[in-house]
């Protein structure tokens, strides 16, 4: 049995140090016990250390530059080279931002807020994973569809969905909304406009 304790603080949206405005994706430091958090409406990017109730700005918004981050989502922690990996949702781009850092690296995307279609572009990128290989998987709720990027490359390809449709069959999602890897690299995807899991084959 688990007992919650309540170690932020809940209610009212805010933008205090120890507020939050519709916070989206966390992930824990197995190390160094650091939480970090996507304050989505807050366009920033927070850390929290073990038993704090205040936390630190990482990066923050609204904006596109490489200190700013619009409406980010999904985050990814990457132990392989120390950096957050994060779905920057509303500026159509996935970045790395190196812990300790001042400032994020484009990965793949727009830079100037742009969404698209395209192998190089995303339309609101809500989660984001990468494999022990590097390689990094990219859901789109926009484009509704998973895309997928070969270490240190900008062009993916679809690997799960289909570009702008949205559908109910094997091949379709409706609202994709985030991925995970088993340890053999198959893909599942949460599906929630079509209230199910996806799981695909290893690519």
């Amino acid at each position: 049995m688990f007992s919650g304790n309540l170690i932020f603080f809940v209610g009212s949206p805010g933008d205090a140090s120890n507020q939050f405005n519709v916070p989206f994706g966390i992930a824990l430091h197995p190390t160094s016990g650091l939480l970090y958090i996507a304050d989505f409406n807050n366009h920033r990017l927070m850390s929290y250390a073990p038993a704090a109730t205040n936390g630190t700005k990482l990066l923050g918004g609204p904006g596109y530059s490489n200190t700013q981050l619009y409406y980010p989502q999904g985050i990814h922690l990457d132990l392989y080279s120390n950096s957050l990996i994060i779905a920057n949702n509303g500026a159509h781009n996935v970045v790395k931002y190196p812990l300790g850092g001042t400032s994020w690296t484009l990965l793949a995307g727009s830079t100037n807020g742009s969404p698209g279609n395209t192998s190089t572009t995303f339309s609101n990128p809500i989660d984001v994973i990468v494999d022990p290989m590097g390689n990094m998987y990219v859901i789109e709720r926009g484009n509704s569809r998973v895309q997928f990027f070969y270490a240190g490359q900008s062009v993916g390809s679809t690997i799960a969905g289909i570009t702008g449709v949205i559908g109910s069959n094997a091949t379709t999602f409706d609202l994709p909304t985030s991925l995970c890897l088993d340890s053999q690299l198959n893909l599942y995807v949460s599906d929630s406009g079509n209230h199910r899991i996806q799981r695909f084959l290893r690519y």
